[in-house]
């Protein structure tokens, strides 16, 4: 019996993207395999973006940016019976919703199986159930993260989340987390159409990220969402994202964990929940 049989296994795709085995089932979060239109704005992806190993029984997305939903990608992975879950449709005229417009239209145009989840509801996939918790977006579409829950580990995914109030109730509803997934690369964005330009970050910088994980009580906290995309002047992350977050993690006495693309991270199976008699991670 191979080793992730008996375990959840997770598997960094790249940029935001994880890969989740166990129990015979496969789930992404944020899967994406190219990014077209973010190319021409801030060039090539500098690191691998790879797809996932096999079939998908779940797909999830945490919002319905062009560099965390590719529906072309998704098209190609899920399952006959799998199923795509995703947060509300982005609100208002075509001028206010250009960052969602075409990851919409790629979803419609691949007729893909996609159910709308509001924040706190529960579904169940194959061996999986994942729970949409609050987020919040920098650029202010619908953004939603993920608690997936699988053979007793629960790993929690939390896209390109600004940092909000909503780490407690979180952790007190549905921790403990075996494993927390948090953007660092503190990106500021000056896109062409978001001006006046704001010289805040977008998402969660290193010290954020770890101050959320430690909030979470997260038995490990693995850095996403860094390295990929960077160019000066249009889409800036922070010096050595993943470098200074295992710095302000182990400021917070939070055990940290980096993945490459490709890497991986085995969280064995327990006798009971998530909550009960846990092995330590590999």
């Amino acid at each position: 019996m191979p080793p992730w049989s008996r375990s959840a296994r997770t598997r960094r795709l790249g940029w935001a993207g994880i890969e989740i085995e166990a129990a015979g089932g496969r789930a992404v979060i944020d899967a994406v395999t190219a990014m077209p239109q973010l190319a021409h704005i801030i060039g090539p992806p500098r690191t691998e973006l790879l797809p996932p190993a096999g079939p998908v029984d779940l797909a999830l997305v945490t919002h319905l940016h062009e560099d965390h939903t590719d529906a072309a990608a998704l098209a190609a992975a899920l399952a006959p019976d799998g199923i795509l879950l995703r947060p509300a449709p982005a609100e208002g005229t075509a001028r206010e919703t250009p960052d969602t417009a075409a990851a919409e239209a790629g979803l419609a145009e691949h007729k893909l199986p996609a159910m709308v989840v509001e924040p706190w509801q529960s579904v169940s996939a194959g061996p999986f159930t994942a729970t949409a918790v609050p987020a919040v977006d920098g650029l202010g579409a619908p953004q939603v993260s993920w608690v997936v829950e699988v053979g007793g580990r629960r790993i929690l995914h939390c896209g390109d989340t600004l940092f909000h109030g909503h780490w407690w109730r979180i952790a007190q509803r549905l921790g403990p987390f075996d494993a927390a997934f948090l953007p660092v690369n503190g990106a500021v964005c000056t896109f062409p159409h978001l001006h006046p330009a704001s010289s805040f970050p977008v998402d969660l910088d290193p010290a954020q990220a770890a101050a959320a994980a430690h909030l979470l009580g997260a038995r490990i906290a693995v850095p996403i969402h860094y390295d990929t995309l960077h160019t000066v002047g249009v889409y800036e992350q922070i010096d050595d994202p993943s470098g200074a977050f295992t710095t302000a993690c182990d400021e917070l006495g939070v055990v940290s964990r980096v993945l490459d693309p490709g890497g991986t991270l085995d969280l064995p199976a327990g006798k009971g929940d998530a909550g009960n008699d846990r092995t330590a991670v590999d």
